[in-house]
């Protein structure tokens, strides 16, 4: 089996492992600038495995500011083959209540104010996204849940806003018409990013409100919501401990995140400049030097 090495993206409330004792911090360039913190490079049941909260630690990057593209990058220079993104967010369902987990399967990116691919410059790509996340990462998680009793649910639509505001009442009611499940801020241009650099991808998602659509509930605030966060951060580290342990039985061999740039590149190789080419070498190297 190939080196696969897994990364977490811890979300709100989610900012260590307290757990990985082995630790190592790594203060990674790359050319789109810095990672949103230190990545925590440990091993666990002798595997190697690497950490990293998107919101750094202390929580001080706000969702439109997270550079993605560095965390992406960063994380492909240490050779990750796989992403696990863990994310605090908002129900648009009844069933869906706060606590409850959510392995996520497909977006609707409703972000404008971030950059959102790594081929902006000289050399154009288009990936396709029609199916977001990794089946076989999907199936690790899964498997990772049940073993500790989360109530889930597998397959899921998440709508990600630009915020930092929470919705208006307007729009929670629009995304609910939409028939999405949850809504948050972080995991786009995340999942494309992972994409482009042909990283396998999977979202889980931490339900800890009702947005501010469902009468019978406050309208959110933060301080309600990071209640919750801390009983589902507990429950988050024990599934992520779960999933090092299981997500190399679940490898996807057809996964389209597999060697995708190898039909995305559209610029011809004569327009080319040896500086983009320079600037995308670890995300799109494989390919631009044939």
């Amino acid at each position: 089996m190939a080196n696969n090495k897994l990364a977490i993206i811890g979300g709100s409330g989610l900012y260590d492992v307290e757990e990985f004792k082995d630790r190592e911090l790594l203060n990674l360039n790359t050319p789109w600038g810095n990672p949103s913190d230190e990545i925590l490079k440990t091993k666990y049941n002798n595997k190697e495995v690497y950490f990293l909260p998107r919101h750094g630690r202390g929580h001080f990057i706000s969702p439109s500011k997270i550079n993605f593209r560095a965390n992406i990058d960063a994380f492909k220079q240490l050779g990750v083959t796989d992403i696990i993104s863990v994310s605090a967010v908002g129900s648009l369902k009844e069933n869906l209540s706060p606590g409850k987990f959510v392995i996520v399967d497909q977006f609707i990116d409703r972000t404008f104010a971030r950059e959102k691919t790594f081929f902006s410059e000289d050399i154009v790509a288009h990936v396709s996204m029609a199916h977001p996340t990794s089946t076989g990462l999907m199936n690790a998680c899964e498997e990772a849940i049940k073993k500790e009793n989360i109530e889930y649910q597998r397959g899921g639509t998440y709508v990600v806003m630009e915020g930092p505001q929470f919705s208006t009442l307007a729009e929670s009611n629009l995304y609910r018409s939409w028939k999405a499940d949850v809504i948050g801020m972080t995991n786009m241009p995340e999942a494309k990013l992972a994409r482009e650099a042909e990283i396998r991808y999977a979202s889980v998602s931490m339900v800890t409100d009702f947005d501010c659509w469902h009468p019978d509930h406050e309208n959110v605030d933060v301080q309600q919501v990071i209640k919750v966060l801390l009983g589902n951060a507990e429950k988050a580290k024990k599934m992520i401990k779960n999933i090092i342990d299981n997500f190399e039985n679940h490898i996807d061999l057809k996964d389209p995140a597999n060697n995708c740039l190898d039909v995305a590149i559209i610029t011809s190789p004569e327009k080319r400049t040896q500086k983009t080419i320079d600037k995308l070498k670890t995300i799109a190297g494989r390919v631009l030097k044939k």
